[in-house]
């Protein structure tokens, strides 16, 4: 059975409540628990906003969101649901961290565009396959982008223990030789977590607006997600505008685990990311997949996970607090949109079996 998604738009109210709810239940269970709301959410601020390295923690934590949100964002508004933006951003990593510490001696520009080509075609490739068979088979891309996820993840480990360990690693690390010093990415503060990764983000951000708004690409995309059968009377081809829909969303995500290896860890890392993915479905919802609301949104997560870190470090609260949070954001920003799309469908196509929609 095919399953045709479309983007619905939610509500800047919707959005702000379904966050209000969930800051005020995390309040309730920190209440629950023997805690000050209000110090713990203080002390969040502290650590994500109030000075030069908490801001430079809450960059850190807000760019790979920026990339994992943004490919969210393009499967979404193209009509596709792409829940493989982690296995994309592990295969784009690997990619990336093998550029990197194969090549020796290349200029810095040459080497960091090089390893960033590599992540982007790592994520691309493993979007293709899901791509493919929903395009021109109608399998679901979300069950399949979802379980290729865990082979992704098993894959990168497989291949770092058995061909590209580093030398002398002791124990269960499973991570690969540092990349080349050329191809890292500059700090902003030397003092600090962030890194000039985040520029990149935001150009993607400002690419996708021009894309959306001002090429032929963009209003395909746009149409294949609103109404496919519209856009078929059009002319656009929509199997191949969703395989290059998904192709572009995996080579974002596939970014995002470029600027992770080049911005923070300086190799490939097993676990390297506290679900990445997930979180960036998250600020895509949360910005109606637009680049504004992405941009947004990704600097909203940015700072709870910032902040939680600091509350972690100075309070006996765990870092958990985000997780919860995050948590009770994704349930009520879920069904807020669900809702939605239930609304909004007319009632009508049920009982004539047509299909496709405005």
């Amino acid at each position: 059975m095919n399953f045709d998604f479309k983007p619905q738009k939610m509500s800047a109210k919707a959005i702000v409540g379904a966050i209000v709810v969930s800051f005020v239940l995390g309040s309730l269970i920190l209440a629950l628990s023997g805690h000050n709301p209000l110090d713990v959410y203080g002390t969040m601020i502290d650590g994500s906003l109030m000075s030069r390295f908490s801001l430079a923690s809450t960059i850190r934590w807000t760019t790979p969101l920026l990339f994992t949100g943004l490919a969210a964002a393009v499967a979404l508004r193209g009509g596709m649901f792409n829940i493989g933006t982690e296995g994309q951003m592990f295969m784009g990593a690997f990619f990336s961290a093998w550029a990197g510490f194969t090549f020796h001696g290349l200029p810095p520009a040459v080497h960091i565009g090089l390893c960033l080509i590599a992540g982007a075609l790592g994520g691309a490739l493993w979007a293709l396959f899901p791509a493919v068979i929903r395009a021109y088979f109608g399998a679901s891309e979300m069950v399949m982008t979802l379980m290729l996820n865990y082979v992704a993840t098993n894959l990168t480990d497989y291949l770092t223990r058995y061909h590209f360990l580093a030398t002398g690693v002791q124990g269960h690390s499973l991570i690969t030789a540092e990349i080349a010093p050329e191809a890292r990415f500059a700090k902003i503060w030397a003092d600090g977590s962030a890194h000039y990764g985040v520029v990149l983000g935001l150009i993607c951000i400002a690419l996708f607006w021009f894309m959306v708004h001002k090429t032929k690409f963009g209003y395909e995309l746009h149409i294949c997600g609103v109404n496919p059968d519209f856009a078929k009377c059009g002319g656009v081809n929509v199997p191949a505008t969703r395989i290059r829909i998904m192709l572009l969303s995996g080579a974002i995500a596939g970014l995002a685990g470029a600027t992770e290896v080049m911005g923070v860890v300086g190799r490939f890392m097993s676990g390297f990311s506290p679900d990445f993915g997930m979180d960036g479905m998250v600020v895509a919802l949360m910005g109606n997949s637009t680049p504004i609301g992405v941009l947004l949104g990704a600097f909203f997560l940015g700072i709870v996970k910032a902040g939680a870190l600091q509350v972690e470090r100075v309070t006996d609260v765990s870092r958990s607090l985000a997780m919860v949070l995050q948590g009770l954001m994704v349930t009520f920003i879920s069904c807020t949109y669900l809702a939605n799309m239930a609304f909004k469908r007319p009632k009508h196509k049920a009982d004539t079996g047509a299909e496709g929609g405005t």
